[in-house]
């Protein structure tokens, strides 16, 4: 089938080439009547016009295309949040994204960086699946965008969630319920910046209740379900008095299993223990039984900000990490703490 060419578009509308060109750049203005416009418009769908994307990217010096190079996120539910909303925003001002997961590789990042060069993207967004602090891929231009991630040198526009913030959000979650004695189960020293942070706005909720931090209260394992499970039960394991009531784990994934803890030793959620999770993980956090309090990572939001700056559609300072709330998720895994064992 022969391509249909702007002339074929002129002569169904009844207008000049030039016309046609002006109309369906965009560049009609107030010069080219609003009948007419809509006129050239119905003739192009009419007849199947598609315009020729690579004479257009010559002549405008732009693709319309975004690479966003990512470790795994397009691979990860969890995650792949991220990726809709960096395509939702792209869609909805005419540009394409052109994704590449490199598993991390220092060396597939430079390819991809080269290949996406190559291909003159308008833009680049350069992603990773948890919160932590990269080095730039070399060859990245000047302007690319972080997300869910931050530069260890130089200065770019980033997206982070707001890590410290949210474990504030979480220790207030059992503060507000009347827990005293409340652990955090975090994730092994050194793994992600995300666990410091979240540790250090525990210890501020504490501060601010005035309850003198525990060292005992505070336990690390790896950051899955067994890691969970071995870490909470350690904590539940300790003599009646010095048992934590609440427990505030890193992820969804540990505080599911922190559940199989509690449950072994004959413990109900939330009667005996309330637990909040960090996440709100698909097919964890509402699955779970009792559905899991949490709090959510805002991966759809962050994908929407770094793409909407790499289009310029929002200004950002590449000095400074743009932080993104992370709201607490109420669910059922929250109760008030139990009476001392003595008196029950």
């Amino acid at each position: 089938m022969a391509r249909v060419r702007m002339s074929d578009v002129a002569a169904a509308a009844g207008v000049s080439t030039a016309t046609v060109s002006m109309v369906l750049s965009g560049a009609g203005g107030d010069r080219i009547s609003a009948q007419t416009q809509a006129k050239v418009r119905e003739a192009a769908e009419a007849i199947g016009y598609a315009p020729n994307s690579v004479a257009r990217s010559l002549r405008t010096q732009r693709t319309r295309m975004i690479g966003l190079i990512s470790d795994a996120i397009a691979t990860t539910p969890f995650a792949g949040r991220m990726l809709a909303g960096a395509n939702d925003a792209a869609r909805e001002h005419g540009h394409l994204v052109v994704l590449v997961d490199t598993d991390g590789d220092p060396a597939q990042e430079r390819q991809a960086v080269e290949a996406l060069t190559g291909q003159r993207v308008d833009a680049m967004v350069y992603a990773r699946m948890w919160h932590r602090v990269v080095d730039a891929p070399r060859g990245l231009a000047e302007g690319s965008v972080f997300l869910d991630c931050r530069p260890a040198q130089g200065s770019w526009p980033a997206v982070v969630p707001d890590d410290r913030e949210g474990g504030v959000a979480a220790t207030r979650e059992l503060v507000a319920a009347g827990h005293r004695r409340i652990a955090y189960v975090d994730a092994p020293m050194g793994s992600l910046i995300a666990s410091q942070l979240r540790y250090e706005g525990y210890l501020q909720v504490l501060a601010e209740a005035g309850i003198v931090p525990d060292p005992a209260l505070h336990v690390r394992g790896e950051s899955d379900a067994g890691g969970g499970k071995a870490a909470a039960g350690a904590l539940l394991d300790l003599p009646a008095e010095l048992r934590p009531t609440a427990l505030f784990c890193f992820n969804d994934r540990m505080a599911m299993g922190a559940y199989t803890a509690a449950h072994r030793r004959g413990l109900r959620i939330p009667e005996d223990l309330s637990v909040v999770g960090y996440d709100d993980q698909q097919l964890i956090a509402a699955e779970l039984d009792p559905p899991l309090t949490t709090v959510a990572l805002p991966h759809y939001e962050m994908g929407r900000w770094a793409m909407e700056v790499a289009l310029g559609e929002r200004a950002a300072d590449p000095a400074e990490p743009h932080r993104m709330r992370c709201p607490v998720i109420r669910r059922e895994s929250v109760g008030p703490p139990p009476p001392p064992r003595a008196s029950r």
